[in-house]
């Protein structure tokens, strides 16, 4: 007899390797994190290490200490219906650290897309099915996984830098021609250069303490390639 398996029934390294493969089927291929609109705007393709070191100082350290932060509510909730509220908090703590409207919507949609398939594959979790289906940013849902499986918080914090970088780097690929194997070797570094900052991510717990460091370049390049027409990836 086939038994369906508890949200934390499955190992914590078997839900990192899942929610960082690429492959995984939530719209995430709709997005380059910007390269996009960044080569366009003239950035050479040399300088992709040099992007992806500033995301990691900015835009992933926003990104992480929020899907930390969303954990650490998820596992601390006492009833399963103060999720929602909880999450939402998270949610608005991001958003203003997040003041490009186009990077906004993007996140919120891959969030939305995200929550679908969180709930295909852990359908008898609790805080995952009282989870807003709209709305949430990725971050903040890749939080709620997290808590609802079991997954660490350090964990999270390097799952959130390894899915930003090789989301650049494959980007990359099919934006310039590129050796693969040198795309990778960029993806290890960025995760190098965050590595110093996941034992200050991983105890957080409190929305009002999630990083607020600006990017204002990649929130311009952002809000410009929302109105182009002629584009491979959404954002």
């Amino acid at each position: 007899m086939h038994t369906v398996p508890t949200s934390e029934s499955h190992t914590a390294p078997a839900v990192a390797m899942l929610l960082a493969d690429s492959r995984l089927p939530s719209g995430a291929h709709v997005c380059s994190n910007t390269l996009e609109a960044a080569l366009r705007a003239g950035m050479p393709p040399s300088d992709v290490p040099r992007y992806l070191q500033t995301r990691m100082r900015t835009v992933t350290r926003v990104e992480a200490g929020t899907a930390v932060v969303a954990r650490a509510l998820v596992r601390s909730a006492s009833d399963p219906d103060e999720v929602p509220d909880a999450l939402r908090t998270v949610d608005a703590a991001w958003a203003a650290r997040t003041p490009s409207r186009a990077l906004r919507e993007i996140g919120r949609s891959l969030g939305a897309g995200l929550t679908r398939l969180a709930r295909s594959v852990w359908p008898e979790s609790g805080p995952l099915a009282v989870m807003p289906s709209r709305g949430l940013a990725r971050p903040v849902v890749l939080g709620a996984i997290a808590g609802a499986t079991g997954l660490g918080a350090v964990e999270l914090a390097r799952l959130v830098a390894y899915d930003d970088a090789q989301t650049v780097a494959a980007a990359t690929l099919k934006l310039e021609p590129l050796e693969p194997a040198l795309a990778s070797r960029w993806v290890l570094d960025a995760c190098a250069r965050f590595e110093p900052f996941v034992e200050r991510i991983a105890p957080l717990d409190d929305p009002a303490a999630i990083p607020a460091a600006g990017a204002p370049q990649i929130e311009g390049w952002a809000e410009a390639h929302a109105s182009t027409t002629r584009r491979l990836f959404r954002a």
